[in-house]
């Protein structure tokens, strides 16, 4: 009976090896068709990753020494577009139309820049991603607050420490060859500017990058200027333990990042329910009858509802529906609600910087006029060399500022040696859509992108001009 199995096993394990013997010609020529069918992997061809890098040394613990990048685009990518953030802004808010970028650019990548004080949040609240476990955490008062006197070299955290933050940023774009463009949006326009007229130890800001890209932002009268009386005050007040920009006035300057990645992950997971923050807003966002979660964010965001003072903040997204109980958000504008609730919600990319120094917002006043005026040496800017820069520069602007974003770019192609520059005006658009709107009528993506081609590197080292 043993002897018999035995056999019976072997022939069938004959016939079973010498039908798979035929399979395997077949099985290979459908390998190779799957394979020359199949997309590329994506894990293998592009990075998308939130990394931490060595920042300069600056007043403070060791510790803060870091500066945080988004990273998106191809894995070997030649060219590298660095982008700075706005006033309050965080890489979250550049993200979007970062991927955005990538998608359209072959052999690039974004960068996009959180700077240093980021650290200095406490976004355990937000870990779980659940918007109740974030509601219960922030306004329950379990978060750790940071206060002005608790970080006095908080003081010191201005221009001149994010310029050198970013150099080490552009450097590491630099690596192995690549090009890097420089840009930013708002006041990171601003700070990209004055990283190509600043002197890094006698060596030109300008020499370390390839082209500037201005969003919505830049200097030479484009925002406020300071003079050497505003610096005294202001540096003076700093230092006396007033250190973060409280936008909405309550005496808690993460509050307003707390509200918007609270607020954004209500809209995303439950966009129509009766919006929960409702009644702890500030009262100037605070509809005057109950919206969804959704809603709340539009009406915040929108241009036709968000107060005076914040107009840093509008997209045009749509508008409060006519009736309902609660009312909904209707969208189809500029930029889609669903798309700014998400990028709000994201963490690492944060949206929003919570703890903003004030001394950055003087420090950029300041370098207005690019150069070493009395309120630049009193805040020891290094402002040398602006009429040398020979960069090709692209200036984008919104509804934002009544026409001082191109004033200030011409200002600056008829004071340095610029040779080409693009200008382009939407005033159908407000500040954050360039950032954040559908890609699909985004007017800054669709000029900036031909503009950007021409920096872009192939493998051996040519560029697309």
């Amino acid at each position: 009976m043993l002897a018999t199995r035995g056999v019976s096993g072997s022939a069938r394990g004959l016939r079973v090896s010498q039908a798979f013997a035929r399979l395997v010609p077949l099985l290979a020529l459908l390998g190779f068709v799957l394979a020359l069918s199949a997309p590329p992997a994506a894990s293998a061809a592009r990075i998308e990753r939130y990394v931490s890098l060595q920042g300069a040394p600056a007043p403070g613990s060791v510790r803060f020494d870091r500066v945080f990048v988004y990273q998106v685009g191809e894995r070997r990518a030649r060219t590298v577009l660095v982008l700075v953030p706005g006033f309050l802004g965080g890489a979250g808010t550049i993200a979007p139309v970062a991927r955005d970028l990538a998608a359209r650019l072959p052999q690039t990548q974004v960068w996009v820049v959180d700077r240093r004080e980021q650290a200095l949040e406490d976004q355990r609240g937000f870990a779980s991603r659940s918007a109740n476990a974030a509601f219960d955490y922030y306004f329950g008062g379990r978060y750790r607050r940071v206060r002005g006197l608790d970080v006095p070299y908080v003081s010191e955290w201005g221009l001149a420490v994010q310029l050198a933050d970013l150099r080490r940023v552009v450097l590491a774009a630099r690596a192995g060859g690549r090009r890097v463009v420089l840009g930013g949006h708002s006041l990171g326009a601003s700070t990209a500017l004055a990283y190509a007229a600043w002197d890094f130890d006698g060596r030109p800001g300008y020499r370390d990058i390839a082209g500037l890209v201005l969003i919505d932002g830049g200097l030479l009268g484009t925002f406020d200027s300071a003079d050497a009386q505003r610096a005294r005050r202001e540096l003076d007040e700093i230092r006396r333990g007033q250190p973060f920009e409280d936008v909405l006035g309550l005496g808690a300057p993460e509050l307003a990042g707390i509200f918007v990645e609270t607020a954004g992950l209500y809209a995303v997971q439950a966009p129509n329910a009766p919006a929960k923050l409702q009644p702890l807003v500030p009262p100037a966002f605070r509809p005057p009858f109950t919206v969804t979660n959704e809603a709340l964010v539009g009406y915040a965001f929108d241009r036709d509802s968000s107060p005076p003072g914040f107009e840093f903040i509008r997209v045009r997204a749509g508008s409060l529906a006519a009736s309902g109980d609660p009312r909904r958000w209707v969208s189809g504008e500029r930029t889609p609600i669903q798309r700014l609730a998400r990028a709000m919600a994201a963490l690492k990319p944060d949206f929003i910087e919570w703890y903003f120094p004030r001394r950055l917002r003087l420090d950029v006043d300041a370098a207005n006029d690019l150069r070493m005026t009395e309120a630049a040496k009193v805040l020891r800017l290094r402002l040398r060399w602006a009429r040398a820069v020979n960069v090709p520069l692209y200036a984008y602007q919104t509804d934002l500022t009544g026409g001082r974003v191109l004033r200030g770019a011409r200002r600056f192609v008829k004071l340095s040696r610029v040779k080409r520059a693009v200008l382009v005006d939407d005033p159908q658009a407000s500040h954050l859509d360039p950032v954040v709107g559908d890609p699909r009528s985004n007017r800054f993506l669709k000029t900036v992108v031909p503009f950007l081609r021409r920096f872009v590197m192939d493998q051996h080292g040519r560029t697309n001009r």
